[in-house]
């Protein structure tokens, strides 16, 4: 195995300090993997141990409290960093955009697509006739500049067509709709489990195959459906989560909506 590239300097730690070395070592490795550092996997023992001028014991007790908190995990040989997941609520209107600042990262998107197109499928699942003209917006939605979701949403033209103009890659589409005054208040979703093929994989910088979370989103304005998303989410980085009670939830086992 090739050995892991290093970007970051590591600060050796200071021995008159009355901190541990290996909590030391610990705390420079969490800057370091924060930093985006090791992204071809932590160095091995013998190499941190050169690195920091400390024994291998040092090293040892400094991993083993990054392991403990989560930062890095171990398997086959390799460790790596963890990558951070997030949490997104369902239940209720919500944006990923607020979902993922809330959180502490900043939110950014690719703008794949920002077009009129038309898609009869599409438009019939917005009671629309199938030659209607739709606003596509296609994104790869990002954390911290790292990709966690491939979105696709289709709108009317004639409610959507002033966001056309719009800059997506750090501004949320709810937002821009109700300032044309077109609020989203309600809608229905369809998740399901699946797996990224050879076009997502390279989106979402994950393996052909990896696991993904599958959303399907019709979204109301007044009672009327004015946009239909398609979302394919990273299953190791989103966390999707709910509030329930006696009569507070409910859950349908239904095939694709039609």
């Amino acid at each position: 195995m090739s050995a892991a590239v290093t970007t970051v300097p590591a600060r050796r730690p200071d021995r008159s300090s009355p901190t541990p070395l290996w909590a030391q070592v610990s705390a420079d490795l969490r800057r370091r993997c924060s930093s985006g550092d090791f992204a071809d996997g932590v160095p091995g023992e013998f190499a941190l141990c050169e690195e920091y001028g400390v024994s291998r014991h040092t090293v040892r007790e400094a991993l083993r409290a990054l392991r403990t908190e989560g930062v890095i995990s171990s398997g086959r040989g390799r460790t790596s960093v963890v990558q951070p997941r997030f949490s997104q609520t369902l239940g209720a209107v919500y944006s990923l955009f607020q979902s993922i600042e809330a959180q502490g990262a900043v939110q950014s998107s690719d703008v794949l697509r920002l077009e009129t197109t038309t898609d009869a499928a599409i438009a019939g699942r917005l009671g629309l006739a199938g030659d209607t003209l739709l606003m596509v917006l296609e994104r790869v939605r990002r954390a911290d500049g790292d990709p966690l979701a491939h979105d696709t949403s289709w709108l009317p033209h004639s409610l959507a067509h002033p966001l056309l103009d719009a800059d997506f890659s750090r501004t949320a589409l709810y937002d821009e709709l109700a300032a044309i005054g077109v609020p989203v208040e309600s809608g229905h979703e369809w998740m399901s489990a699946d797996v990224a093929d050879t076009t997502l994989a390279p989106l979402l910088q994950i393996d052909p195959g990896a696991p993904i979370l599958r959303i399907e989103r019709i979204a109301t304005s007044q009672g009327r459906p004015i946009e239909w998303r398609q979302t394919e989410a990273r299953a190791d980085a989103l966390t999707l989560e709910t509030n329930w009670g006696t009569g507070g939830m409910s859950l349908s086992m239904t095939g694709t909506p039609g």
